[in-house]
């Protein structure tokens, strides 16, 4: 039930009115009496009562708790709050003359050409220029460029690039000259916000001695923020009917997760599975959407620039759909049309068709090559 408050003016009316009522004669309570003076005074130590009162109902519901009293509320049933994850991505090292070898060093760092957002090189022992000897990735005599990986050095969403933003080598790397980034980052997150805390707790207590399909859910998104997952289940993988086994695919939008995020998913599922019931855990098929499309900007619009923003927006919106999501050949004209300076589209293309692309719950759909003109 609702707490019913007064104000300050409806607490003082209050008890002039119960005194009036028990007085004998009638009391004065005009301004600069005794009696309104002694009123006003009790009605403010009641409002400040009142306030204590109502801070601490917001603190004893998780509905009504928000920040660190939220993380107070949660930890009474052993939940904490997701942390932010950092962007991570690829970057592609240059140079101008690639007559000796050269090394880039592991926690070297680049940045955003505004340097507002920094990145260091990390290691990636699959990388076929890596090299734990020199401590770095390698670029041979005669060769001019290599790919490496880099991890944002703040976590959180501010991580995420656009494709070409990072051009600057902020730590000196005799024998390269360039650094960029062919694709956007976008697997930065920021800490969980009070409302996906609550949202998960409900999860959770759902999730409560069960191995049902909203508790295996539960404990992939409770792995880390910014997943996406299909489970599928009397099915193996490779699409044969098999009774008691399920497979859970897990994304974190860039269509490629880490072999630690999938061991960790993996232990999550396993800790929630029901008895002799057996799983597994993959990767998503990236399904690549080529796009080409000619458009016609409007006048006072910088065609190049609009061409530009074009494929930013068609690339930003292929890459956000989630696991299982296909593309519907029409959507591209909604999303080129809501571009500014864009008055027509002509001779869009989908993967060379006019076809939609469909995924099924093993793919997830990457933007591949923009052809626009």
């Amino acid at each position: 039930m609702a707490l019913q408050t007064f104000s300050f003016s409806q607490i003082v009316s209050n008890i002039a009115t119960a005194m009036q009522a028990s007085a004998t004669a009638a009391l004065n309570f005009t301004k600069g009496s005794v009696f309104l003076a002694i009123s006003q005074a009790t009605a403010g130590v009641v409002l400040w009562l009142q306030a204590i009162i109502l801070q601490l109902l917001t603190l004893t519901r998780a509905a009504t708790s928000v920040g660190s009293d939220l993380d107070s509320w949660m930890a009474d049933f052993g939940l904490t709050r997701l942390a932010a994850s950092y962007a991570t991505g690829q970057v592609t090292f240059s140079r101008f003359t690639p007559t000796q070898q050269a090394v880039v060093p592991i926690n070297a760092a680049v940045q955003t050409s505004d340097g507002t957002q920094r990145f260091f090189v990390t290691i990636d022992p699959t990388n076929s220029a890596y090299n734990a000897g020199l401590g770095g990735y390698v670029i041979a005599a005669g060769v001019s460029s290599v790919n490496v990986p880099v991890q944002a050095v703040n976590a959180g969403s501010g991580g995420n690039v656009l494709a070409g933003s990072i051009a600057v080598i902020a730590t000196a790397i005799p024998g390269v000259d360039t650094v960029t980034n062919a694709s956007a980052y976008q697997n930065g997150v920021d800490a969980e916000t009070d409302l996906a805390f609550r949202i998960r707790f409900v999860l959770y207590l759902a999730s409560l001695s069960k191995g049902t399909g909203t508790a295996i859910g539960y404990a992939v998104t409770n792995v880390q923020q910014g997943l996406a997952y299909t489970i599928t289940e009397n099915y193996n993988y490779a699409g044969a009917y098999q009774p008691g086994y399920f497979y859970v695919v897990v994304d974190d939008f860039t269509g490629y997760p880490s072999a630690s995020l999938l061991t960790n998913v993996g232990n999550a599922v396993e800790a929630t599975r029901g008895l002799t019931i057996s799983y597994g855990v993959f990767a998503p098929a990236v399904v690549t959407a080529n796009v080409g499309l000619t458009i016609t900007s409007a006048a006072g619009y910088t065609h190049s620039a609009v061409v530009a923003a074009v494929a930013t927006a068609l690339t930003n919106f292929i890459n956000a759909l989630p696991l299982g999501t296909g593309l519907p050949y029409t959507q591209i004209s909604s999303i080129v049309y809501g571009v500014p300076g864009v008055i027509n589209a002509s001779s869009i293309l989908l993967n060379g068709g006019t076809s939609d692309l469909t995924a099924n719950q093993k793919q997830k759909l990457l933007a591949g090559t923009m052809t626009i003109a």
